[in-house]
């Protein structure tokens, strides 16, 4: 794949509430620097100056590097303020970089902010016209489209109308329409897009997978809904304070930043650490997280059972009771559940290497990052552990939201609360 963006020492600074460096002499001297196009003495960029100068400017992009391939989806998330949206506004030239460079290659459609592109005066057929004209297409090129941008709008008894009287929502509609019908190369998507309805965010996401897997077109999303940018993107950059501090699978960064800490595997082999886990009774050896035809994967469909699986060794036969169990805790910390087996269960107390499974249904759990902590009970005038290795494992349950608005969510895009959203058997009956 062709690279069609690439990103290079790129810095964004910006200064508060003031204008100018309040000196003169300052003025003349980043001045004088521009206009013989050399660095500005007076940035931060690259100087360390003294004497609190620096108060009034930040960065709100700080050495940025990347590259994308035509036909990615690439995620963008962090906290506010971390520079999302700065950036997307650098790649589709609203904003300048104070230094680096960023080269683009193809034609760029942008839904930024609300109305991006639009002037409220003109009608929504004007706007249409306009905004392909900006993208440098012809009359004829636009009507051609003209028919399929207004049917996935659903704004047409309003289409000579002026935008300016139309709801939020009716504005992101027409605008997406208008960005992912006319032929861009890159569609760049902000937060915007939790703006829209159920059925409208079906049609977004729909359109946007069709753009990417069946005209290669290069897609960059920015959104807090992590269920939407783990079903979306392939890969994700997680920004923090100007800074990408992760750059891998969606799934990772996700993870990261949620977690804030190192991501753990959704299988791990501890014969190869140094370290023993376990005492005189037993040790652990090998866990895995595995789907319904025994993969070990860190992705599971929310539809989809899976397993957890662990291996542990009993050193010496022994009367006393070993029973393995799972503790599985959610992003923050919290208990989900403890999992172990039931006493029928439990196998001979033999030396030798055992596997334990735990099978957990599909339709249980949200979708949302979760963690199993490792363990092998004790029952011996009293419990304990023989070992207990907690966030062992961890793993992803993602939601393809296209697939499942109707059949699961009921039409509701949202974020659904709590840890488990299991699927329960109803009875309704009319009383009177």
């Amino acid at each position: 794949m062709s690279s069609v963006i690439q990103i290079s020492n790129l810095y964004k600074e910006y200064r508060l509430g003031t204008i100018g460096y309040g000196t003169l002499r300052e003025d003349l001297e980043s001045w004088w620097a521009g206009f013989r196009g050399k660095p500005d003495p007076n940035s931060i960029i690259g100087h360390k100056k003294q004497n609190n100068c620096n108060l009034d400017r930040i960065l709100a992009l700080n050495n940025i590097n990347l590259e994308v391939n035509q036909g990615d989806r690439l995620g963008i998330i962090g906290k506010n303020g971390a520079g999302k949206t700065t950036l997307l506004k650098i790649l589709s030239r609203i904003a300048y970089p104070t230094k680096g460079s960023a080269r683009i290659t193809g034609r760029i459609a942008s839904l930024i902010a609300l109305g991006t592109g639009f002037h409220p005066e003109l009608t929504g057929r004007e706007n249409i016209y306009l905004n392909g004209a900006i993208m440098g297409l012809t009359k004829r090129e636009i009507n051609q489209r003209f028919d399929e941008i207004i049917d996935f709008s659903g704004v047409e008894q309003f289409i000579d109308t002026p935008v300016k009287r139309y709801s939020s929502g009716m504005y992101i509609r027409l605008g997406f329409a208008v960005a992912a019908h006319l032929d861009p190369d890159i569609l760049i998507i902000d937060e915007v897009l939790a703006v829209g309805d159920a059925d409208f965010q079906k049609k977004a996401l729909g359109q946007m997978q069709k753009a990417s897997n069946d005209e290669g077109k290069t897609i960059l999303f920015v959104s807090h809904n992590l269920g939407m940018i783990t079903s979306l993107c392939q890969n994700t950059i997680l920004l923090e304070d100007g800074n990408i501090i992760f750059n891998g699978t969606a799934t990772n960064a996700v993870k990261k930043y949620l977690c804030k800490g190192d991501i753990s595997p959704c299988k791990v082999d501890f014969t190869k650490s140094d370290k023993i886990i376990g005492d005189e009774h037993a040790i652990l050896l090998r866990a895995s997280i595995k789907d319904a035809n025994e993969n070990k994967i860190g992705e599971i469909d929310i539809r989809e059972s899976f397993t957890i699986s662990m291996e542990y060794k009993i050193i010496k036969n022994t009367e006393i009771l070993l029973y393995p169990n799972f503790h599985l805790f959610d992003e923050k910390g919290q208990y989900i559940f403890v999992v172990s087996t039931g006493m029928k269960s439990i196998p001979k107390r033999e030396m030798g290497v055992y596997e334990a499974k735990c099978i957990v249904p599909g339709n249980y759990l949200n979708n949302g990052i979760y963690f199993v902590g490792l363990a092998l009970g004790v029952l011996n005038k009293g419990t304990y552990d023989s070992f207990y290795e907690k966030d062992a494992l961890s793993f992803s349950i993602i939601e393809p939201i296209e697939e499942t608005l109707y059949e699961l969510r009921n039409g509701y895009s949202g974020v659904i609360p709590g840890p488990v959203r299991p699927q329960l058997d109803w009875e309704i009956a009319k009383l009177e």
